[in-house]
């Protein structure tokens, strides 16, 4: 019986481990589908209207620091779950 509950407690850290591996790169996955998207409509945006590109710059950069800070995050929360 000692013995199944071994085998039992390992395939959940298995399953854990697994499932923040998924979790992380989805979170990455995510990011970078988020920050593709800041930077294909400031772009857009800097060539429709040229005066206001040193603005659109600043909040692109920002906007994509803090996509990545969360995507950051969220890396750090899915491996801090297989510990």
């Amino acid at each position: 019986m000692e013995f199944l509950n071994v085998l039992l407690q390992a395939g959940e850290v298995a399953a854990n481990a697994g499932l923040a591996g998924i979790g992380a790169g989805l979170a990455a996955v995510g990011a970078g589908v988020g920050i593709g998207r800041i930077g294909a409509s400031a772009l857009e945006s800097m060539a429709r209207q040229p005066e206001a590109t040193g603005d659109i710059r600043a909040n692109m950069i920002v906007a994509a620091a803090l996509v990545e800070g969360v995507a950051l995050f969220a890396v750090i929360v899915c491996l801090l779950v297989v510990l």
